[in-house]
């Protein structure tokens, strides 16, 4: 199953170790993200670190785990998607996701329900959906 992961996912991993956790790393999801990722990961970072009392050298282990496990795809590569992405996005935010998922057609894998609720263009996947997939 290919499919985009949002960073809330990310973070919701660095979090706390949960089903999530593995499903990262079961080989029959194709992950894919924007180079955006890498941007939020760091953005976020010193909240992630405080939240988990994670220590610094941790994080960079896990953005090199990311870094190999999910196809990171340069905005460069589905720029004909973003203005469409806008379009569809119900956060503005969120618009780098939804164009990287269009020109591949498929689902983001996201925790942010709003934004199954607010568009039906792309096909939104909360974790549960992609544990039933898998089963």
């Amino acid at each position: 199953m290919d499919v985009v992961i949002d960073a809330n996912v990310l973070f919701s991993i660095l979090i706390k170790t949960s089903i999530t956790s593995r499903l990262i790393f079961d080989d029959r999801l194709k992950l894919f993200a924007p180079e955006f990722i890498l941007e939020e990961l760091e953005k976020y970072k010193s909240d992630l670190l405080e939240k988990t009392s994670l220590p610094e050298d941790f994080f960079i282990r896990y953005l090199s785990i990311v870094r190999k496990r999910i196809t990171i795809v340069p905005k460069v590569d589905f720029s004909d998607f973003l203005q469409k992405g806008k379009e569809i996005s119900p956060d503005p935010d969120d618009h780098v996701y939804f164009a990287l998922a269009l020109k591949l057609d498929c689902g983001i894998w996201t925790h942010d329900k709003a934004v199954k609720e607010k568009q039906n263009q792309v096909k939104i996947y909360e974790t549960k959906d992609i544990l039933a997939f898998l089963k």
